[in-house]
């Protein structure tokens, strides 16, 4: 089952449409939207919560992830709204991400915390982002009538927020490699990972980053520029729903069910 995580700037009107549950992981709680695209049941989420006032630094990123898992959710198109850094990925284009680079702290950003419940493991990460279904996303915007132009490889550089950087810090991020910048595909990319599911982020360039641009930055600028592509990338998820992607080696053996009953009964 496909799941899709809507960001910054998307309209919730799919949400609105839904069936909504909450589910209460041992994480804390979620709220999932279970509707249909293209035929297939399809899961929904609000990254931001349904008011979109949830913070960056306080998204539950852990529940949100085991709650898709949990509803039955394999596959997982998400979107991102990111500052670009690089001269050539203009704003008001689509990337997709294929490596990041994490500057967070103090988030929960792991399931293997060395409890009996989560023991301890080491994810492999070279392919963060699941490479298939990144390929169906591909072939997605090469299909005609979608009318898509999508940059195929990003690097993420994924910031705490939730202010935005300053001119300096997107200076030592160009310098790190980093192609865009944003505040939230770190934890839930790597939770993602931990859950085995195949996880792939469509990245909407907003803006420049700080001090690229003529202006200055502000939260309304990115809310407005990402809702004017919302719609090419429903189409773009759409299709990928419609056509499928091929199974891949993200569902791996490293989860445990954090819903399992435990020997003690909890």
């Amino acid at each position: 089952m496909f799941a899709i995580i809507l960001g910054t700037g998307f309209p919730a009107t799919d949400v609105e449409r839904a069936t909504l549950a909450t589910v209460d992981t041992p994480f804390g709680t979620a709220r999932i939207g279970h509707t249909e695209w293209e035929g297939q049941a399809v899961l929904l989420l609000e990254r931001h919560g349904p008011a979109g006032n949830v913070p960056p630094h306080r998204v539950n990123y852990r529940a949100n992830i085991a709650a898709l898992r949990h509803a039955g959710a394999s596959q997982v198109l998400a979107t991102a709204s990111v500052g670009t850094l690089n001269p050539n990925l203009a704003p008001g284009t689509l990337a997709l991400l294929t490596q990041f680079i994490d500057f967070t702290h103090g988030r929960a950003d792991t399931y293997f915390d060395g409890t009996d419940r989560m023991p301890l493991n080491h994810p492999d990460m070279t392919d963060p982002y699941c490479p298939t279904l990144r390929a169906a996303l591909v072939r997605g915007a090469d299909r005609p009538g979608t009318g898509t132009i999508l940059h195929s490889t990003a690097t993420y550089a994924c910031m705490q927020g939730p202010r935005f950087e300053t001119p300096a810090e997107v200076r030592m991020l160009q310098r790190a490699g980093a192609d865009v910048v944003g505040m939230t595909n770190v934890p839930e990319v790597v939770l993602a990972r931990e859950a085995g599911l195949c996880y792939a982020a469509v990245a909407v360039l907003a803006n420049w980053a700080a001090g690229l641009g003529a202006s200055p930055l502000s939260h309304t600028e990115v809310r407005e520029s990402s809702a004017t592509r919302a719609a090419e990338v429903r189409r773009l998820f759409a299709s990928v729903i419609r056509h499928g992607a091929h199974p891949c080696n993200c569902r791996g053996e490293t989860w445990v069910d954090p819903f399992a009953p435990q020997a003690d009964g909890s």
